[in-house]
Formats: C-alpha cells, sequence, structure tokens
C-alpha cells in the first residue's frame, strides 16, 4: 500500500492556486486564497497579489483590485507596470 504523501503548502503553492483562480476568472476563490495565506502566516509576494488582482477583473470588481494594490504598495514600494496595468483594467 502506498503511504499517503504530506505536501508542505507554501508560496509557491498558493501563488498556483491564486493563478489558476485567475485563469478560470474565479476571482472569490483567489481573494479567499489571500485570506487563507494569511492565516496560515504564509506572506504573499508579488506574483500572489498580481494574480488576485487580475482575477478580480473577471468580477468587475476594480474596489477589490484597489485594495489588493493598496496591500501590494506595503509589500513592494515601486509595483510593476503589470499590476498597475491590471488594476486599471479592472
Amino acid at each position: 500500500a502506498m503511504a499517503a504523501a504530506r505536501v508542505e503548502i507554501d508560496i509557491i503553492t498558493y501563488n498556483a492556486a491564486v493563478s489558476a483562480c485567475e485563469k478560470g476568472g474565479e476571482w472569490a476563490q483567489a481573494l479567499e486564497l489571500l485570506v487563507k495565506m494569511a492565516s496560515a502566516r504564509v506572506q504573499a509576494d508579488t506574483i500572489t497579489y498580481r494574480a488576485a488582482i487580475s482575477a478580480c477583473k473577471y468580477g468587475t470588481c476594480w474596489q477589490h483590485s484597489l485594495a489588493l494594490f493598496s496591500e501590494l504598495s506595503w509589500l513592494s514600494p515601486k509595483p510593476e507596470g503589470m499590476v498597475l496595468g491590471s488594476v486599471v483594467n479592472s
């Protein structure tokens, strides 16, 4: 019998999941993952925020995009142009 494998959930795992939500247009699920990351004490990075902000455009959630962009500015003083473009496109 095969032993059950335990997968460590880290920033890479969360980024992949948030990115999948972005591609699937599941903005609410992407935001939920950000909350779970904070609960698990996993620090979101620019990649996480970029994917979550981009996911929000599918739900026309510009308020969420703006809030995420504001959080990102605390993490990274100079957000990438792509991130700013995603906020504008929301």
